[in-house]
Order: C-alpha cells, then structure tokens, then sequence
C-alpha cells in the first residue's frame, strides 16, 4: 500500500517586505517633492539613487525580506541629510 503525502499548512505570509516596498514608495514622493527646494540636477540624482534602492530592494525580496525595510529607512535619512546639508551649504531654499 503506498503511503499518502498530507499537504504542509501554509506557512504565514511575513508583513516586512511590503512593509518596506510601502516605505519605498513614501521615499519616492519625498525624492519627487524635493523640487521644491532643490535644484533640478540633485532631484535627477536623488531620483537616480532611488531607483538604484527601489532595484536593491526587489533583488532583496526573497532572499533578505528584513532588510527592505533597512533599505527604506536609509534612503529617507539619505534623502534628509542631502536636503539639509544642500539647504545649509549650497545655499537651496523654497
């Protein structure tokens, strides 16, 4: 008699991935306002290194979900010391 293979249950789908990508899209509108007070050629940067992140994180999505989030983080806090230390040095305002 052949022995019968039982389904294992579903495991549970983990949150810190979209947790991450929801944090990467708030960055995203962030980098796009930064307009306002930043010239055009650092908003061009600022969009380029996100989209350098934004890649990172999808390439990251199987095999390091945690760090996503990591990612996220860091390229708000990357997206406000460019914007104070540009407003402080160079001079950009509103």
């Amino acid at each position: 008699m052949r022995r019968r293979r039982v389904a294992a249950p579903p495991r549970a789908t983990d949150f810190w991935p979209f947790g991450g990508m929801i944090l990467m899209a708030a960055a995203l509108f962030l980098y796009g306002a930064s307009g306002l007070v930043a010239p055009w050629w650092a908003v061009v940067l600022l969009l380029v290194l996100w989209l350098a992140l934004f890649v990172l994180a999808c390439s990251w999505w199987s095999t390091h979900p945690r760090l996503i989030t990591v990612v996220a983080l860091g390229a708000m806090a990357v997206w406000f010391a460019t914007l104070v230390a540009g407003a402080s040095l160079l001079g950009w305002s509103a």
